[in-house]
């Protein structure tokens, strides 16, 4: 039978992305030159003929991408009253589940094999599966502690002589109906509330190790990185659009469509959206440059995001360029301090 149904959470406004995510909702920024939602949808079981996507910022594109684009599924958007929190987000879309069902993070892209996946939680007996990753670094992380499989408790950002195992919650579940009996409605964190819930109770709650390559796709870092993984995935040198004019030189990079790159000028290690007009002479390198962007002969950005429509002339190092207002709504403090 397979599992039918799986919940995307795709809501919250990536201010982290910003401002990349001022003119558009997370889910719909490109990876070589397609939304990530698709390579998130893309690797589901084709079993999975229902996605339910948990949003609450711009659902308005989101209804038009998937009008535009069938992916062979039942894809429905389900707009949140409110921020719900990740488990919240699950409940309200509990009308649309009839069985076993997945949950994916919308920011996250990895190798994760999912039929394996399924047959790991079938084998096992799992009331909840989560995919593991390992990391170095533990103390940024909620760590796992786990034997035989099975997962007692988590620890919050140990320090890494105290943390049980280098595993982490990685972002996709896969969970018996059972659950929306642990899930109260409102605003509700499955990570701190649920899971600690049913691990107590003594329902199997299990991991699953993902192999190969995982990334959060929440930061302007990640978000270069990603292309670059999936690039070096495919044993592609660049990524090029249709209808571009390319007169400089490009590495490591991804183009978009209708873009113009003039004489001299070199693009490294970025993401260009569509619609961009790039000068002479100009040095674009670890930057990610959005749609519709004009910037001048001679210039050099480095290290920064520019967003959508801006004009862009001199050096840019190490900055975020928005210069017009933030769009209603749209939260004003940021979260993290960091530019990359």
């Amino acid at each position: 039978m397979g599992v039918k149904e799986a919940i995307i959470l795709a809501g919250g406004f990536g201010t982290r992305l910003a401002p990349l995510t001022y003119t558009r909702p997370k889910p719909l920024l490109p990876i070589l030159n397609k939304p990530m939602i698709s390579y998130i949808i893309n690797q589901l079981p084709k079993e999975t003929k229902t996605v339910i996507i948990a949003s609450n910022y711009r659902n308005e594109q989101l209804e038009e991408f998937f009008k535009k684009n069938s992916f062979n599924r039942d894809v429905l958007i389900n707009p949140e009253p409110e921020t719900l929190g990740t488990g919240g987000a699950v409940k309200f879309a509990e009308k649309h589940i009839t069985g076993d069902f997945f949950v994916l993070n919308g920011d996250v892209i990895s190798s994760l094999n999912m039929e394996k996946m399924v047959k790991f939680h079938e084998n096992n007996k799992g009331f909840a599966t989560i995919s593991l990753w390992p990391v170095e670094d533990v103390s940024e992380f909620g760590v796992v502690e786990i034997k035989g499989g099975v997962i007692s408790k988590f620890v919050e950002k140990p320090k890494p002589e105290e943390a049980p195992s280098n595993l982490i919650n990685a972002g996709t579940y896969l969970f018996e109906p059972e659950i929306f009996d642990y899930i109260n409605p409102g605003f509700v964190s499955m990570e701190k509330e649920v899971f600690p819930e049913i691990i107590n109770n003594g329902k199997r709650f299990i991991g699953f190790t993902i192999d190969d390559f995982w990334i959060d796709v929440g930061r302007i870092k990640s978000y270069l990185e990603v292309n670059k993984l999936l690039m070096n995935e495919k044993n592609l040198n660049n990524v090029i659009g249709d209808n571009c004019k390319i007169e400089g030189i490009v590495e490591k990079s991804t183009i978009g469509k209708n873009v113009k790159i003039g004489e001299n000028s070199v693009v490294k290690n970025s993401v260009i959206f569509d619609n961009v007009l790039i000068g002479e002479n100009v040095e674009i390198n670890e930057s990610v440059i959005g749609k519709y962007v004009k910037i001048d002969s001679n210039s050099k950005i480095i290290n920064s995001v520019v967003g959508d429509e801006e004009k862009i002339k001199g050096v840019i190092e190490n900055k975020k360029i928005w210069t017009r207002e933030l769009p209603k709504n749209y939260p004003k403090k940021q979260i993290g301090n960091e530019v990359m």
